[in-house]
């Protein structure tokens, strides 16, 4: 049994037909989408590195900001990676819509436990 990529004859690159124009498109979307997700990456690192419980911005906005930036980069890696963009808008929406309010649910579930639990603690005390 042949390896498909030593098949030289029936290749699926050789029947893909894509022109060197369309090549150069895909190419530059794809260090478009690796410079902007490392751009984003760098950005939640250097402010891991910057705000350590810092006077200058309160925790709960640095806390907030990574959240926005992760669920943005999370949207854009889907509408990317899963081609997701491609497709018609209605589409896209049945598939972002529930998953942006389950974490928006499960951001709600973890403030009202963490608020509970700091309302018991300071009942102890």
């Amino acid at each position: 049994m042949e390896r498909d990529d030593l098949i030289v004859n029936d290749s699926y690159a050789l029947n893909a037909h894509h022109s060197e124009e369309e090549g150069i498109t895909i190419r530059k979307k794809i260090y478009l989408v690796t410079v902007i997700l490392s751009v984003i990456t760098a950005v939640e690192v250097g402010m891991g590195v910057m705000f350590k419980r810092s006077e200058t911005f309160t925790w709960t906005a640095i806390k907030w900001t990574f959240i926005i930036l992760t669920l943005f980069k999370a949207g854009y890696i889907v509408m990317s990676f899963m081609h997701l963009g491609d497709e018609r808008k209605n589409l896209r929406n049945a598939v972002l819509v529930p998953y942006f309010v389950f974490i928006a649910y499960l951001i709600f579930i973890a403030i009202t436990e963490g608020l509970a639990h700091y309302d018991m603690d300071l009942s102890v005390h």
